[in-house]
């Protein structure tokens, strides 16, 4: 893998821990400006419903460390 422009370091010299976190970063550095990733109409109304449902059956679904659990990533 060759240097990022950016961030100007070889991504790939990174442990795996260290990239997962690169990534965590980032995505954490866009949800610091929700108003600058617009959803689509039909993704509100996704959303709309998703929630509604959630309301009506709050036991249905897994928790997010139950999902994480399931996928392997439990520390």
């Amino acid at each position: 893998m060759s240097v990022h422009p950016l961030l100007k370091v070889d991504i790939s010299e990174l442990s795996v821990a260290e990239r997962i976190q690169l990534a965590e970063d980032l995505w954490d550095s866009i949800l610091d400006k929700p108003e600058e990733l617009p959803l689509t109409e039909a993704q509100k109304q996704e959303l709309d419903r998703r929630l509604e449902n959630y309301h009506r059956n709050p036991t249905n679904g897994s928790s997010w460390e139950d999902v994480k659990k399931r996928l392997g990533f439990s520390q």
